[in-house]
């Protein structure tokens, strides 16, 4: 049995159907559109095929490197007719999110045989952080894993409720120093906690910072220095979590979070509620940074590990 068939259920591949339901409707609608009425893919095809993918949100950038690679296979196969569009693009684009040759996780286990597995989770206010990292934490657990929250967020009361909410709902431990704490120390000990109760999974929060505030970020900086005091190798992993109903700004919020620290994963929330679920191909072709995380519902099981396969196969399904 592949990998494929044996992780990526019927129900999981269902839920991301209908997360992206929004998505397909506008990109494959207006495709149609587009081609009615022509037999072959010509330039005014790829000017409306350029048009819809950057209303999709897949960003210029990526989209002008989409529309190149149609081009050449048209001028190499001479003649490629419209009913072969989807396909076309559908190669492209797969091809684009396997270019991306970061390693992906394959399920929710830690990707790291160290104990504990130690998770920073950074990102501004509004994405859906605190969700993601409930919803991590009940799979991790099922996964079997042991997991402590670390309330790293400590400028907003409600962000220290909130995650102490999510712990409790998810029956897993919770280190918290309550508000005006400072965060460094919250990360550093939250390790400690993890270390001397043998958890294997630690994801610590930290405020929703805006990306534009250069003393936030380096907040940042502290914020991993830290965790490097208590455990050599940790941060483990850096995940930012991104909005993907705000399109391109979710692209301008990894440009500035990349920059600032060294991300190595990314969550992409809330596909379920937007029409603008082709940012997660310009984000993987751009940073080269692997979205290890989907949301495509707001229920507690409705995030998935990012399968390029599924997604690119739900696209155009």
């Amino acid at each position: 049995m592949s990998f494929f068939k044996k992780f990526f259920t019927r129900e999981k591949q269902e839920d991301l159907n209908q997360g992206l339901e929004k998505t397909k409707s506008n990109f494959l609608g207006k495709i149609s559109r587009a081609i009615a009425g022509k037999s072959k893919i010509d330039e005014e095809v790829l000017d409306e095929v350029e048009n819809i993918l950057i209303s999709s949100d897949v960003g210029l950038e990526t989209t002008v490197k989409i529309i190149e690679r149609i081009e050449a296979r048209v001028a190499k196969d001479k003649y490629v007719g419209t009913d072969e569009l989807n396909e076309v693009l559908r190669d492209e684009i797969a091809q684009i999110l396997e270019e991306n040759k970061t390693v992906d996780v394959e399920d929710f286990l830690p990707p790291t045989d160290q104990k504990p597995y130690v998770l920073l989770v950074v990102g501004v206010n509004g994405v859906g952080k605190t969700t993601t990292i409930g919803k991590l934490a009940h799979q991790f657990q099922l996964a079997g894993k042991k997991v402590v929250l670390g309330a790293g967020d400590t400028f907003r009361a409600a962000a220290v409720d909130q995650l102490g909410i999510w712990a409790e709902r998810v029956g897993c431990d919770f280190y918290n120093k309550g508000m005006h704490a400072d965060p460094a120390a919250v990360a550093y000990e939250t390790v400690q906690y993890a270390i001397n109760n043998g958890h294997d999974v630690a994801i610590i929060d930290t405020a929703g910072r805006l990306h534009t505030k250069l003393n936030l970020m380096k907040e940042l900086t502290k914020i991993k220095r830290s965790i490097s005091k208590k455990m050599e190798t940790a941060p483990h992993d850096v995940l930012l979590v991104l909005d993907a109903t705000t399109g391109q700004n979710a692209i301008e919020q990894a440009k500035h979070f990349t920059a600032a620290t060294d991300v190595s994963c990314l969550a992409l929330t809330k596909l379920d509620g937007t029409a603008k679920g082709g940012v997660a191909i310009g984000i993987s072709d751009q940073f080269k940074i692997p979205i290890r995380y989907i949301g495509v519902g707001e229920s507690i099981d409705k995030l998935q590990v990012f399968n390029k396969r599924a997604f690119v196969d739900s696209l155009f399904s």
